[in-house]
């Protein structure tokens, strides 16, 4: 989550807040668990634990339609849970009667099987020890019922269906237990501790590799993200490597999307990296699928660099969720912080590749770009635009008409290279406002207030255009009016267009690296205002010190002319600093731009 706000110097920015609300999937801290009402296993992709912590314990042990029993569940602390009633001859079926919440700080009532309460879960993941209800027998009751919950005492750590009590109505036969063959616990497939780095050394000979930057080597470079596949007859050897603190993560993908994607996940937890496959449905986070599919899975943890492989089939028919690798896919990395083996969305748009690739085909050594190519244009032709072009535009149309007064073209020559400046900044805004929209096919709802202010300033280029056009002129009595319209439109495009530049750096897409960028820009402002004011007081001083006295006219026309030419010369010089400076500014963000 990101809020930032800045103050620019000479510009009234206001404060801007950026929310990112990011809702998951793969599990539920709210306790909306609806979902899971059959089964009450929790879609955290880990295998549930067998000895129960928690245990049920109830009021009384028999029952009539309408009676209200306390149900308590209890235990080491615990995050999570969900409690129901079944037919203890049936546990299987839906859940039986309704429940009254005594607290409702640590508990809220949910609708399974379209029966309203029917179901106890958790308001929030703080630790509880104990949960106290009220279960409403209903008129239509069998004889014999059975409490269920669920509990998760963190992320990995859950236990599911743990049985509790089992309470009966007066004057029916006692329940047995059915005779039942136990199945024992699924496992989970070995995992082993790497002994080595992963090298380079066979990618594109031997290994399919994608690498940022190109052509690095995880064995000699710690700031190395690398993804190699290698394959043997039937199945495709996976090694991922990089700089993460929480999870590293891949994921094939028929477009350039988030969403109905075949990801794998390598998740740092108690120091030990936990390799998982996964599937992802929209811009959300990943669900935790078996990790059945799966074999030879190891992990190396060392100076800041997380390090899985593993071995899955290059078909896999009949498994949910996992593509099929004879096919190209588009190749997504990223990387992100996790907590007790959660993961938090990645901090910066994946890498991805810039084409379908085959892993399984012909072995090569390809990179790819946190930022695509449309994006890219956009911002360099924003920056182009709202750092350049229109900053000297203005400055000449302020200060520069006594000093390129002279015709060019039919007008003087301070308007038409005014004009030039303005006319293509605008054409650059347009083009550049138009690529998101391509890019993304539409609008972009994740993007804070950056697209809002983005049509803002189109819109006001675009009015600042029509004024010009039909621009009075300059003995007209409408005139004025028109130079504090046409005033006032550019300095609040100027305004905001900055304003759009400070948020849209931050944004997924662009992102461009380190803090560096906000002093960057904050430097440029101060750039921009800093020239103007220098050359508001020289203006102000030089017409202090020419003045026409009447005594002596001839010397002071002489005084005169020194001095404006003086003041001109003075002018172009700052002038030329100004432009040198400003191209160093935008030499910084086009190149960051660049290495993207």
């Amino acid at each position: 989550m990101k809020r930032v706000i800045m103050a620019v110097p000479g510009f009234t920015l206001g404060a801007f807040i950026l929310l990112l609300l990011v809702s998951s999937v793969a599990n539920y801290p709210n306790g909306k668990v609806t979902k899971s009402c059959r089964g009450m296993i929790p879609k955290h992709g880990q295998t549930p634990q067998s000895d129960p912590a928690c245990h049920i314990s109830v009021s009384q042990m028999a029952f009539r339609p309408g009676d209200q029993i306390k149900v308590t569940l209890s235990g080491p602390p615990f995050k999570g849970f969900l409690l129901e009633a079944r037919d203890a001859e049936n546990l299987s079926g839906p859940p039986i009667g309704s429940f009254t919440l005594i607290d409702s700080q640590v508990s809220q009532l949910l609708t399974c099987e379209d029966i309203q309460g029917s179901a106890v879960s958790h308001t929030s993941p703080s630790k509880k020890t104990e949960i106290k209800v009220y279960w409403n027998a209903p008129s239509s009751a069998p004889n014999h019922i059975k409490f269920l919950a669920t509990v998760v005492e963190k992320y990995k750590i859950y236990w599911v269906k743990i049985p509790g009590p089992i309470i009966s109505q007066p004057n029916v036969l006692p329940f047995t237990t059915p005779k039942a063959t136990i199945a024992p616990m699924p496992t989970l497939p070995p995992v082993s501790h790497l002994t080595k780095s992963f090298n380079a050394s066979d990618c594109g000979n031997k290994k399919f590799c994608i690498r940022s930057p190109l052509n690095c080597d995880p064995e000699k470079e710690l700031a190395c993200v690398f993804l190699s596949f290698t394959r043997d007859a039937k199945s495709v050897m996976v090694e991922m490597s990089g700089p993460s603190k929480g999870y590293l993560s891949f994921a094939f993908s028929h477009d350039r999307w988030m969403g109905d994607d075949d990801a794998y996940v390598c998740i740092l937890e108690d120091q030990t990296v936990n390799i998982q496959p996964s599937h992802l449905t929209g811009r959300s986070h990943p669900v935790m699928d078996s990790r059945d599919p799966l074999e030879d899975m190891a992990w190396r943890l060392a100076d800041g660099v997380m390090q899985c492989s593993f071995r899955r089939n290059i078909t896999l028919p009949g498994v949910k969720n996992r593509f099929d690798l004879n096919a190209s896919y588009y190749i997504f990395l990223a990387d992100g912080a996790a907590d007790d083996g959660q993961i938090h969305k990645h901090s910066q748009q994946p890498l991805i590749t810039y084409e379908k690739y085959n892993v399984t085909g012909y072995p090569e050594n390809i990179g790819g770009s946190h930022s695509l190519l449309l994006l890219k244009v956009h911002g360099a032709l924003m920056f182009v635009a709202w750092m350049t072009t229109v900053s000297v535009g203005v400055l000449i149309a302020r200060f520069f008409k006594p000093v390129w007064s002279k015709a060019l073209f039919g007008d003087a020559a301070w308007f038409q290279v005014h004009r030039m400046l303005m006319l293509t900044t605008s054409a650059l805004t347009f083009i550049a406002f138009l690529l998101p929209f391509i890019y993304r096919g539409g609008w972009n709802w994740h993007a804070g207030y950056h697209p809002c202010l983005g049509c803002i300033v189109m819109i006001l280029a675009v009015l600042q255009l029509l004024s010009a056009a039909f621009r009075p002129p300059l003995h007209d009595p409408r005139r004025q009016m028109f130079n504090w319209t046409h005033w006032s439109m550019g300095t609040a495009a100027r305004i905001i267009a900055v304003a759009a530049m400070f948020l849209g750096m931050d944004l997924p897409g662009l992102n461009l690296p380190g803090p560096w960028k906000t002093y960057a820009m904050i430097g440029f402002v101060a750039w921009h205002v800093g020239t103007e004011i220098v050359l508001e007081v020289h203006t102000y001083r030089l017409s202090r010190k020419v003045e026409i006295l009447d005594d002596d006219r001839i010397q002071i026309l002489q005084s005169f002319t020194a001095a404006e030419a003086e003041g001109y010369a003075f002018k172009k010089a700052v002038l030329a600093i100004y432009v040198c400076g400003n191209l160093t500014f935008l030499t910084m963000f086009l190149s960051a731009i660049n290495h993207l």
